[in-house]
């Protein structure tokens, strides 16, 4: 029997209007919705048969391995809730619906190697392959399905036409299975360089898996934090060439005349007395805490008659030219405003 067969002529419901794939994987629950039994299809996977049980209530129609896309197909019918198993919503509704995986998504490894990362193995070379499902499902790992559970399913990716995880999701779920300090710092690092995804979004998720304790974790996570900030300050640098801004003071501090020290700021035009500040804050526990100290630290400045802007890194990615017309706007109302104080500016 080759890929492509049929089910039985027992069946009233062959499977010619599903895609490939989904030809090739069934769940118990379709079979028998297409009239197939359990026996006829235990009957089917004897040995030396046309099909095979690849994990409890999936069968591939066919003999030999399976492919990577069927094996993800596998895991996730293996996990998800059954959606009406491909039949009509209504008697007379017409052809089947395409089956689909309810409260279920790929994650860790094979969800990041889905996204296009570099750095992870083959989906071939997988010997597990995660699957995201609510903390309340009663499910156990079987071959290579391996559960990951969850309070709070993210709304998934897809992917190939199938449900992933976001990048950062799939990153706190692989990372918590890793114990190479390496393999961790490329997952990251991959994340930030190639565009998928801010440091705070990773370092939110990493928080809340409870992985910020493991010394190897921590590690990867400054450096990842240490890209991000190199790469927003790029950025920054692009947005005033792109845009025509005045060319500001790059990486300065500013002091009171003989006093205090006021705080580092990112870019500053002392004639405008309009600053950038890059809101690069990592959501860890101490997060209310430097939140605190970046207001407190905007309040002073402000107060002596400097304007502040905060930018994240993801405003910086996503609405460059709004950020360049916010900054625009805070340079041309310096005109407006009492002249600031006057602050000594040193570089940082």
């Amino acid at each position: 029997m080759n890929h492509n067969a049929p089910v039985p002529p027992c069946s009233p419901r062959p499977l010619r209007h599903l895609a490939e794939v989904h030809r090739r994987v069934q769940t118990a629950a379709q079979l028998r919705a297409r009239g197939i039994s359990a026996a006829e299809a235990a009957e089917q996977c004897r040995p030396g048969g046309p099909w095979q049980q690849f994990l409890p209530g999936v069968f591939l129609l066919h003999p030999g391995p399976p492919t990577s896309e069927e094996r993800l197909h596998a895991v996730l019918a293996y996990a998800a809730r059954e959606r009406g198993a491909g039949v009509p919503a209504q008697p007379g509704a017409g052809e089947p619906h395409r089956p689909g995986y309810a409260e279920a998504m790929i994650t860790g490894l094979a969800a990041l190697t889905l996204h296009g990362f570099s750095a992870t193995p083959p989906l071939t070379a997988l010997d597990r392959i995660d699957v995201l499902v609510p903390r309340l499902r009663r499910l156990r790992a079987a071959g290579c399905a391996r559960i990951v559970r969850t309070g709070t399913l993210p709304t998934p990716v897809e992917v190939t036409g199938l449900p992933v995880a976001p990048v950062p999701r799939a990153l706190a779920d692989a990372v918590g299975e890793l114990t190479d300090a390496g393999a961790v710092r490329r997952l990251l690092t991959e994340a930030v360089r190639g565009g998928h995804c801010e440091p705070a979004a990773v370092v939110r998720e990493l928080n809340n898996a409870k992985l910020l304790s493991r010394p190897h974790v921590v590690d990867a996570v400054d450096a990842l934090l240490a890209e991000g900030r190199a790469i927003a300050e790029d950025r920054l640098y692009r947005m005033v060439q792109e845009y025509g801004l005045p060319d500001p003071v790059w990486n300065v501090d500013l002091r009171l005349p003989g006093g205090p020290h006021l705080g580092g700021l990112d870019a500053y035009w002392p004639e405008q007395a309009v600053a950038v500040e890059l809101d690069t804050r990592a959501p860890r526990q101490d997060d209310d805490a430097l939140w605190s100290e970046y207001a407190r630290k905007r309040e002073h400045l402000e107060r002596l008659g400097i304007t502040v802007v905060h930018i994240t890194p993801r405003k910086l990615r996503d609405t460059m030219e709004q950020q360049a017309a916010v900054v625009r706007t805070a340079l041309m109302a310096s005109g407006d405003r009492d002249p600031a104080a006057y602050v000594v500016v040193l570089p940082r």
